[in-house]
């Protein structure tokens, strides 16, 4: 039989070698498994959301229309141009608040447009008057300012187009209008093929700027299809109009 000894190594009989074709039983320890059933535990996750209010008195007590007054679109300016250059241009013709040149947010490169916001309206007027149309690194640049406050006589005049303007069931919506369309160039454009009770021209909220689209009402419903019929798609002041009816 073979003798195993304390060491790794171990010595074999004869005997083990002549008789090594009988089945060889080695005596081992019985292992005993045992099979843990796995424990699942839910996990509960409590958040808690969190409103955040900053408060800016400076802009909450901001006139809306004298900040759009006071800032400058500056076009077509060089790529290389940074928001520091930018500003050195622009506050030779009056005090500048911010300049910001805007970048494409993927390839980190200028879009070749910025703002600058100027330290009051009559600042902001210079500037645009001064630099549009003035070159800057071999290019002329566009500058005008963004949004024009309104005087009181075109907020009086404005209040009388609305109050004056009579609703009516028969009445539809004209679309793509251009900015240089009055609600009386459109009365009188749409007078050629209906009767029209009255026209108006849609405002941007405390501005003069046209939003682009307004409204005509008309005496009968045979009105309305007569105008949608010949007037849908014709050309108002260079621009195609949509007209349909107004739900």
């Amino acid at each position: 039989m073979a003798t195993f000894s304390s060491s790794s190594s171990f010595l074999v009989s004869p005997r083990f070698l002549q008789e090594s074709t009988k089945p060889f039983k080695t005596h081992l320890p019985r292992l005993g498994f045992q099979l843990i059933k796995p424990q699942f535990t839910t996990l509960k996750f409590t958040y808690r959301r969190f409103n955040a209010v900053a408060e800016d008195t400076s802009v909450a007590t901001a006139d809306p229309s004298s900040v759009t007054a006071r800032r400058l679109y500056v076009g077509n300016i060089p790529r290389t141009v940074t928001n520091e250059e930018l500003q050195k241009i622009v506050e030779e013709h009056g005090t500048v608040e911010k300049a910001e040149v805007m970048y494409d947010k993927y390839s980190g490169r200028s879009r070749r447009f910025a703002f600058v916001t100027m330290k009051s309206v009559e600042d902001a007027s210079a500037a645009a008057e001064k630099l549009n149309g003035t070159q800057v690194g071999g290019r002329e640049i566009k500058v005008n300012i963004t949004e024009k406050p309104l005087v009181s006589m075109d907020v009086s005049l404005l209040q009388a187009e609305e109050t004056q303007f009579t609703d009516s069931p028969h009445k539809v919506y004209v679309g793509n209008l251009a900015k240089t369309v009055t609600t009386d160039t459109l009365k009188s454009f749409f007078a050629e093929k209906g009767k029209v009770v009255s026209a108006k021209v849609s405002r941007v909220p405390g501005t003069s700027k046209s939003s682009g689209y307004g409204f005509v009402t008309f005496s009968s419903e045979e009105d309305v299809e007569a105008v949608i019929s010949s007037l849908n798609n014709a050309v108002l002041e260079g621009q195609k109009i949509r007209v349909n009816k107004a739900a």
